[in-house]
């Protein structure tokens, strides 16, 4: 009986040190993603770079279609050294498709401060959501669904309004998302905790993917509210 619970005890002790290796791991590929996505950024800007120009609801369909692409690349090679390098390709991919924004912002007069402001208010809002995710004892994993049909409506308001062009409705669109994003972070992280995703790279994905919506909708909302024209 001793040699049993000695084997559960170092079973569990090494289930919770993988689970942390994981969120380690998964960290340091989120950061390193922050590299790529500038870059994106920094490109998109100098070439003036938009699949929205034409046809916005053309350009956004085009933009989904690489973007599932690219998830369906990751998924399948998420077990090998090239997951990460088509993680990276994915997250200059989504640089560029954040320089249209970035330029927008950027034509107002106070844009650096605003830039700024979102990027400080994203990373704060992922140190709470992550510190809550791991010292909590509460399993938050019941959000998942009702955060995955949020999401969807978030998406359908949006193609909504490139055709409706509505202040109000991006307004309402960027605040809902920010609180789906943010609630999102800490469903993504306390998988990683829990054991619910022990791929580091499916991990990144996700974490990426909410960072990424909070940044660009608490950008948004502070250029409708915030920005001031020279």
């Amino acid at each position: 009986m001793e040699q049993n619970l000695q084997q559960t005890y170092t079973g569990a002790g090494e289930s919770l040190l993988a689970r942390h290796r994981v969120l380690r791991n998964t960290y340091l590929l989120l950061a390193l993603s922050m590299i790529p996505t500038v870059l994106g950024a920094w490109t998109g800007l100098q070439v003036n770079f938009s699949f929205f120009a034409g046809s916005p609801f053309i350009g956004f369909m085009v933009f989904l279609a690489i973007a599932f692409g690219f998830f369906y690349a990751i998924e399948k090679t998420k077990n090998s050294g090239l997951g990460v390098v088509v993680l990276l390709g994915f997250t200059f991919f989504m640089g560029l498709m954040l320089s249209r924004l970035l330029g927008h912002i950027l034509g107002f007069q106070n844009g650096t401060s605003l830039i700024m402001t979102a990027f400080g208010g994203t990373a704060t809002i992922f140190a709470v959501m992550a510190s809550v995710a791991t010292v909590s004892k509460r399993d938050f994993s019941g959000m998942g669904k009702w955060l995955f049909a949020g999401m969807l409506i978030i998406l359908l308001a949006m193609v909504a309004n490139i055709f409706l062009q509505l202040p109000a409705l991006q307004m309402t669109i960027s605040v809902i998302a920010i609180a789906i994003f943010s609630a999102y972070i800490l469903y993504d992280v306390q998988r990683v905790l829990n054991g619910g995703e022990t791929n580091y790279i499916s991990a990144t994905l996700a974490i990426y993917l909410d960072l990424y919506n909070v940044f660009v909708h608490l950008l948004s909302l502070l250029g409708i509210m915030g920005g001031e024209r020279d």
